[in-house]
């Protein structure tokens, strides 16, 4: 078993992703993973970081496949024992003018961004060592998303008391409401993508909270994050950061030093602690 640190970010052969794990090649003392799901675009993405004289590691992993999260959770534990950064940045979007029913977008969007980094961190979080990293990206969108929500739902939506559990159930009649064409009647915005990002800041809140009632001293440090608006193929060409830029904040909380007591179970952008 290796001694060596590894940190391991989902979903970045392009885009924000690939440039957390370019951000980590140069600052991260210890092995990093570049995953995806397809492992041609994996590899190719590994090669380019070369071509740059950086050197990541590539293992693949589908966020929406049970058994690819934990392929990835055993060679983790096989190789390394553990984890000591995880960075959640898989993530899909629909465009907006995309034509696909928006109860088929709410699924589909949902399945990934909130259930699919869920399961990644029921099989992950458990194998963070002491004095790790947890970083979820979410989006500023979450918090607009939740402005558009009734004042019950923001309530449950901020509440510190509410479960994993609780939240599953949430983002679950999201999508049943959607699919019964009452969404807006029972007090949800109209972004699937946003409330999906209002599920990854929640449930990264709950996390927190969790680590705290039963590892308070491994001082684990777990956020969310917004990386901006970012270039990239799901932000379009007019967005104003580059993906470098994007990865400020996600790479920021990635290396947080081991004394940091905090920021823990916040919500990040500009490497600013945002009110939620």
């Amino acid at each position: 078993m290796s001694n060596v640190p590894v940190a391991v970010v989902t979903g970045s052969n392009k885009g924000i992703g690939f440039a957390i794990v370019r951000a980590l090649c140069k600052q991260f003392p210890g092995d990093v993973y570049l995953t995806a799901r397809d492992p041609g675009r994996g590899q190719e993405a590994v090669a380019k970081l070369q071509e740059e004289g950086l050197h990541a590691l590539f293992h693949q992993l589908d966020i929406d496949d049970l058994q690819s999260i934990r392929a990835l959770c055993d060679f983790l534990k096989e190789k390394y024992g553990g984890l000591n950064v995880l960075v959640n940045n898989a993530g899909i979007a629909f465009k907006v003018r995309d034509t696909t029913p928006f109860a088929v977008q709410a699924e589909v969007t949902l399945k990934t961004n909130f259930f699919g980094t869920r399961n990644v961190c029921t099989e992950l979080l458990p194998l963070v060592k002491p004095y790790g990293k947890v970083v979820n990206v979410s989006s500023m969108v979450s918090s607009s998303a939740l402005g558009g929500c009734s004042r019950e739902l923001q309530q449950k939506f901020r509440s510190e008391t509410i479960t994993e559990d609780e939240l599953v159930e949430l983002m679950t009649k999201f999508v049943e409401d959607t699919k019964k064409s009452v969404h807006e009647k029972e007090g949800w915005p109209n972004t699937a993508y946003g409330v999906s990002k209002i599920g990854v800041t929640v449930l990264s809140r709950i996390q927190a909270r969790m680590l705290n009632e039963k590892r308070k001293g491994d001082h684990i440090l777990l956020n969310a994050c917004c990386p901006g608006w970012v270039r990239t193929d799901m932000a379009g060409p007019k967005a104003t950061k580059s993906p470098d830029e994007g990865a400020e904040t996600p790479v920021y909380l990635a290396l947080l030093p081991s004394d940091a007591d905090g920021p823990h179970g916040q919500f990040l952008s500009n490497k600013t602690v945002r009110t939620w």
